[in-house]
């Protein structure tokens, strides 16, 4: 029996979401189309947009359905960059370090091929952005900043970001701002409209854009979506029908709408349980892993500042990536904070951004929980990681020299 903790990756989906989806694949109809079955199909995605945008704090309207939450994350920054870069330049995104791939990526993709440039943010050592940090460097580039872009929690350390500070930072200096709550979606209380009432959020200034994901709590993979205020300002990465505000083209996916939205509602109305259930069970993970291994560290904030199913620990004198593969052969699925290229271990990008050296960022380590963790789970890993740790410990770090013709 395989035991998964690596649900920060994808969440196996709900019985219920399967259902729904595997009865909407049935039904036949394009939502855009005026004939009967056209118009079933979409009052089908018009039910499922409205369930989703109830758990997400915003209007009906606001729900731009993507692919996922790259392509959500991709819109909201290009988008948001273009539509600011149409008069006065406007060239400097304000991030911090140890985004998402998805930000990061784009981030470079626009400073390589836009002439954006990129102002980026510092991390403490528990990985949070400190509101002053934001405050400086909207001082300092002053109108040149066309958007303040962040994690709402850090997908890897999971650090739980002061989103609403720094959203009435930007909403001060006029500055729209777009957050990744892929990672906090169903884990935390995410409400779109009171953050933007909280912080002062106003027109295309503040809070304007959130990015979601189904998969990450319990529907399917390839269905994400965009929260888009009212008010703001994009250009579409998209174009050829309009379909969802002009922001948006191409023939909407109701089966997978229909199913995210069942997800939706079913985890929104257990997160508050739930987060209390995987706490308990995170912080006696964090307890038994320090014991069984002294030397090992704890990335992120204790206790209520990181995500409810989230463990980040540094392993020292190991690959991360040695450990994963022994924990894999031992019957359980984890994560590593690293990112292999070409078979060459990397050290974490989130933990660099923290001040860490490389050697302490290339023995990382993540477990993640979700709604089919359970004790025995917990059990599992610790029974497996005190012979995985002493056998990833002899082999050592890798040499990442490569001696051609050697």
């Amino acid at each position: 029996m395989v035991v998964y903790l690596d649900h920060a990756a994808t969440t196996p989906m709900l019985p219920d979401a399967i259902l729904a989806y595997a009865d909407a694949l049935g039904v036949v109809g394009n939502p855009a189309s005026i004939h009967s079955q056209g118009q079933a199909a979409k009052r089908m995605l018009e039910e499922a947009r409205e369930k989703i945008a109830a758990t997400l704090g915003c209007d009906p309207i606001e729900v731009v359905l993507t692919s996922g939450g790259t392509e959500a994350v991709n819109l909201a920054i290009k988008g948001i960059w273009w539509s600011r870069n149409r008069g006065a330049p406007k060239p400097v995104i304000l991030a911090p370090g140890g985004e998402h791939h998805a930000t990061i990526d784009t981030l470079e993709w626009l400073e390589q091929h836009e002439g954006a440039e990129i102002g980026w943010l510092p991390l403490d050592d528990d990985g949070l952005v400190r509101p002053d940090e934001v405050k400086a460097a909207l001082e300092r580039y002053g109108d040149r900043v066309a958007l303040v872009t962040l994690l709402w929690a850090n997908n890897e350390v999971g650090t739980i970001q002061p989103v609403t500070e720094i959203a009435a930072l930007a909403a001060t200096s006029g500055v729209p701002v777009h957050v990744d709550a892929v990672a906090a979606y169903g884990y935390l209380d995410i409400d779109f409209r009171a953050v933007r009432d909280a912080s002062g959020s106003s027109g295309g200034a503040g809070l304007v854009a959130m990015s979601v994901s189904a998969h990450k709590i319990g529907g399917p993979v390839g269905v994400g979506a965009l929260v888009l205020s009212r008010s703001a300002s994009i250009e579409p990465l998209l174009h050829g029908g309009g379909q969802q505000r002009r922001v948006r083209s191409g023939t909407q996916d109701v089966a997978g709408a229909v199913s995210f939205a069942v997800a939706a509602a079913f985890t929104t109305g257990h997160r508050a349980d739930e987060a209390v259930r995987l706490a308990a069970l995170r912080d006696r993970l964090i307890d038994g892993i320090l014991t069984a291994v002294p030397s090992a560290r704890l990335n992120g904030p204790a206790g209520g500042g990181r995500l409810p199913g989230n463990v980040h620990v540094a392993f020292a004198g190991c690959e991360g990536d040695s450990l994963l593969f022994l924990l894999d052969m031992a019957g359980v699925s984890v994560s590593t904070g690293s990112a292999c290229q070409a078979g060459i271990p990397e050290p974490s990008h989130v933990l660099r951004a923290m001040g860490r050296t490389e050697l302490e960022a290339r023995g990382a380590l993540r477990v993640t929980l979700g709604h089919t963790t359970s004790d025995s789970d917990i059990d599992a890993l610790l029974a497996a990681l005190p012979g995985a740790y002493a056998q990833a410990s002899r082999a050592g770090l890798s040499d990442r020299t490569t001696k051609l013709g050697a």
